[in-house]
């Protein structure tokens, strides 16, 4: 899952790629952060993928950041660095909306 525009999330990598455990290939995890039965299993619906994308925008996983920068700022900067760098994210994704 990847998003189409910027977003400075701790969860979502550089290239708006969302790192949840439900979209990870099945298996084991190499190194040690997942269960398997958290990662992709065929039961899984777009809507069990929605709930799982909401939960993570709405309580990101420091554990395990896809964006170590981000979660690095959030943790010493949140109200500061962090807000005002997801505000430029917005900001940038609003104006190019419709192009």
């Amino acid at each position: 899952l990847k998003t189409l525009t910027s977003l400075y999330h701790k969860n979502i990598d550089k290239n708006g790629d969302v790192c949840i455990s439900i979209l990870h290939e099945p298996g084991e995890d190499k190194y040690g952060y997942e269960k398997p039965e958290e990662r992709w299993l065929p039961i899984h619906t777009v809507e069990t993928i929605m709930i799982s994308v909401i939960s993570m925008l709405a309580d990101p996983n420091g554990d395990s950041p896809a964006n170590v920068d981000a979660a690095k700022e959030w943790r010493e900067d949140r109200h500061g660095a962090f807000k005002r760098k997801v505000a430029r994210c917005v900001r940038k994704s609003q104006e190019t909306a419709f192009e």
